[in-house]
């Protein structure tokens, strides 16, 4: 008996351990082959996905390594209903011949649905669903340009009025600046399933996150290997290049996706700016008007590894890196600057020229491990490693001239700087769901700063180093957080509140002088929904947030434009804290009207600060105090002849200030407008050529002591499919009406002056891509937490 037991045992044992391949061939009514269905084989309840496959060109499929077991087998496909059949797997299993009838629901109306984005809205952010819409066929920069309430300018992306942490998949992008640009513009779209812009981020992100773009990708369910290649040209005032490689490969084991890409730019911005230096009397004494023309030569190269080891079904293992190398930038300015009296009678001029070249890299690590339990609560560990090195040789030579034109003197000296960051941090959060209508999630994590930064000014006609001109700056930064977040439905109430503890602890040493802060603060979050009717739901909600300093923004050393004009950092920054409150509703998922209250407590602002004693003007970030702004939102979209969508939305707000600055008290306030208008439509039977435009208009705004005039930015795409949707034509033109450049004004106290920056953000770009491999693979995309790192900045 015994003997037979084990017997038994060791032949169970084989036969659970074997594997076998599932195959067979999925066609349509006319008994032609159908490319790309989807095969999913999933446990006999339903509940979880085990694995799956997609059918050839020639509509067969192979599944592979599937345990013995009984499943449900299903293929899907657009404009197909689904068919669904129960199999029990012992051996290799052929199906057979499945055949999919079209939808009940007419061709025409499945190919716009299929090529629709659509949005929902939400309380707390807004999901824009993009899944397989001609947006897809792009980047991932040219989904955010057309996702409603998100606006792409120059190196900047910001939702609505505020400047948000971009994150995919809720892992945090881990570069800043041009880096995060560059690596959007070179990550395929294809893989998209939607962006959420997050006005109200919970607990579980950085006290800092104000406002989150989280990019959600498809989960990669299918096994095998793509890979997609990619360039593009763009004419602005200078030409520039860009071009790359993605690949993502998957079995059973591991989900592996790389990334390169290298761009070549030039790009210029003009400034014509106007100084007036006034008397004791606060009368015109003499007018500085300065002509600066910049321009930017560089070359980035970009590449991002993401390896996700299967433990089990349960458990998953993660490395993934970002890296960003920047060996070339050369940066030049040319300067003109002609001093008048107040009868504007020429009294003196000089040109300045500078000369700046740097080398810099920023490298980022993460591991990370994620556990599922049998109850559906989910661990989730994340370490994170960044190094960030730049160093900047610069050179700057002035002449002065005569009022008569004569040469006078000439001044010269060259800066040598360098700066290193490291960052280490770990985090850990482990999510409960307790029932349908509560869930409790839970956090911590410590994160550890430190950075070296040393200048050296010599004089380059004596080529003698300047006394008192060196200088060394040290910082640190530890941050310990913890939080607890609570999602609860009651009735037609649903509540979410989560509070998340911060204890900051920073030291900055430069020239012998010590800088210390200490502090530990709260940051609550609470968001109140009622579902007073079918077709509409009545909203509340509060957050506090924190806005810390850049690095960069703390670095006191100074850099030159020109003798006269001053770029400098602040040691004595401290960190802003935001509160606010929204109240508003949501009627039919489409339209939302709300109203905002926010209000930020020593907002950090870039001032131009002039001296009329020795007609300097230095750009220093400085607490300005307190500001407050009230808006009045709505929001919609809609769809018109059944094939253009449109977004719309406007706010119209009042920001005040309230600080003191000078030694004296200054209260500023605005009115302002903010309206933005996105439309998508695609053509011809196939879809295959989409348009989408975005016009998005900021009125005369307030931003710090700062009045910007007014702006419109627009942009136009279109995009054509070839070669059976493997390659992508694009074309996309930016500042169509040549209305998206920058003007601010000056004027309290006696400080009068003016700025105006063509940004160089008028250009058409041709855009090609091509994609090979298994085309319906779903990418694993990931990047890290940490916010840290996005405060690295870089400063012209």
């Amino acid at each position: 008996m015994k003997g037979f037991f084990y017997i038994f045992f060791f032949f169970t044992t084989i036969a659970t351990a074997q594997e076998f391949n599932i195959t067979g061939n999925v066609v349509d009514e006319n008994n032609e082959p159908i490319p790309y269905v989807n095969s999913i084989i999933s446990t006999i309840d339903e509940v979880k996905i085990i694995t799956g496959s997609t059918t050839n060109e020639s509509g067969n499929f192979v599944i592979e390594a599937v345990k013995p077991d009984n499943y449900i087998l299903k293929f899907s496909f657009i404009g197909y209903d689904s068919y669904s059949k129960k199999i029990n797997v012992d051996k290799d299993l052929n199906v057979g011949t499945i055949v999919l009838k079209t939808s009940s629901e007419s061709l025409d109306e499945i190919t716009v649905n299929y090529k629709k984005p659509s949005v929902k809205v939400q309380p707390d952010r807004l999901i824009f669903d993009v899944q397989n819409t001609a947006l897809t066929e792009g980047n991932l920069l040219d989904v955010l340009r057309n996702t409603p309430s998100v606006l792409v300018s120059g190196e900047s992306i910001s939702i609505k009025r505020s400047s948000p942490t971009i994150y995919i998949n809720d892992k945090k992008v881990n570069l800043s600046g041009t880096e995060i640009i560059q690596l959007l513009e070179s990550s395929p779209a294809n893989s998209v399933k939607s962006i959420e812009a997050i006005t109200t981020p919970g607990a579980k992100y950085d006290a800092s996150s104000g406002t989150v773009l989280n990019i959600i990708m498809d989960k990669n369910l299918i096994t095998g290997y793509r890979g997609r290649v990619f360039g593009g040209y763009k004419q602005g005032v200078f030409p520039s290049y860009n071009g790359g490689i993605s690949n993502f490969f998957k079995n059973k084991s591991i989900s592996l996706s790389a990334n390169y890409s290298y761009s070549k730019n030039k790009i210029n911005r003009f400034n014509d700016g106007e100084i007036n230096y006034l008397d004791e009397e606060n009368n015109l004494d003499e007018l500085w008007d300065s002509k600066l023309n910049r321009n930017t030569w560089s070359e980035k190269h970009t590449a991002n590894i993401n390896l996700d080891y299967f433990i089990n079904e349960n458990n998953t293992f993660s490395l993934s890196s970002n890296i960003s190398l920047t060996p070339y930038f050369k940066y030049r300015t040319q300067n003109l600057t002609r001093i008048t009296d107040d009868s504007s009678n020429l009294l003196s001029s000089f040109n300045a020229n500078t000369l700046s070249r740097d080398d810099k890299h920023n490298l980022g690590f993460d591991a990370d491990y994620v556990s599922t339990f049998n109850n559906n609560s989910k661990l989730s560990i994340n370490a994170h490693y960044t190094n960030y090195e730049y160093s900047r040789e610069q050179n700057v030579n002035s002449q002065y001239y005569t009022s008569n034109g004569d040469f006078d003197y000439a001044t010269g000296f060259n800066t040598d700087s360098n700066q290193d960051i490291d960052i280490v941090s770990a985090k850990a959060d482990y999510y409960i769901p307790f029932n349908d209508d509560t869930s409790l999630s839970l956090g911590i994590k410590g994160s550890f700063v430190n950075t070296g930064s040393n200048i050296t000014r010599i004089d380059a006609l004596n080529n003698q180093t300047e006394l008192n001109s060196a200088n060394i700056f040290d910082y640190s930064e530890n941050v310990f957080a913890t939080y607890a977040s609570l999602d609860k439905v009651i009735g037609d109430f649903s509540l979410t509140t989560s509070l998340r503890l911060e204890q900051t602890n920073l030291e900055g040493k430069s020239l012998g002088n010590i800088h210390t802060q200490d502090y530990l603060k709260l940051f609550p979050t609470i968001i109140v929904n009622h579902q007073t009717t079918e077709s509409t739901v009545l909203y509340a909600k509060y957050k506090r947030s924190i806005s810390r300093p850049s690095y960069q923004s703390l670095n006191p050393f100074q850099f030159f434009l020109n003798d006269n004009v001053i770029v400098s950092g602040n040691p004595n920054l401290q960190p802003s804290f935001i509160n606010k409150w929204d109240v508003g509703t949501i009627i039919n998922d489409r339209h939302q009207i709300y109203i905002t209250l926010t209000s930020t407590e020593d907002n950090i602002n870039e001032l131009p600060i002039q001296n009329n004693e020795t007609n300097i003007i230095t750009y220093t970030p400085t607490n300005i105090g307190k500001t407050t702004a009230l808006g009045f939102s709505y929001e919609s979209y809609f769809t018109v002849f059944d094939k253009l969508s449109l977004y719309f939305g406007t706010e119209v707000y009042n920001t005040l200030e309230k600080t003191q600055i000078l030694d004296q008290a200054i209260e500023l306030d605005q009115w302002s407008n903010y309206t933005y208008l996105i439309g998508d439509i695609s053509f011809l039977k196939d879809n295959s050529l989409s348009t989408s435009f975005s016009l998005t208009y900021s009125s005369k705004n307030l931003q710090g002591l700062l009045i910007s005039k007014g702006q419109l930015f627009s942009d136009i795409a279109i995009s054509k499919t070839i070669w059976n949707k493997k390659g992508t034509v694009s074309l996309i033109a930016s500042d169509l009406f040549n209305k998206a450049d920058y003007n601010t004004v000056t004027n309290y106290f006696n400080q009068r002056n003016s700025q105006f920056t063509n940004l160089d953000n008028r250009y058409i770009k041709l855009g090609f891509s091509y994609k090979f491999g298994n085309s319906t693979l779903s990418s694993n995309e990931k990047n890290s937490y940490n916010k840290e790192r996005n405060r690295i900045q870089n400063r012209d």
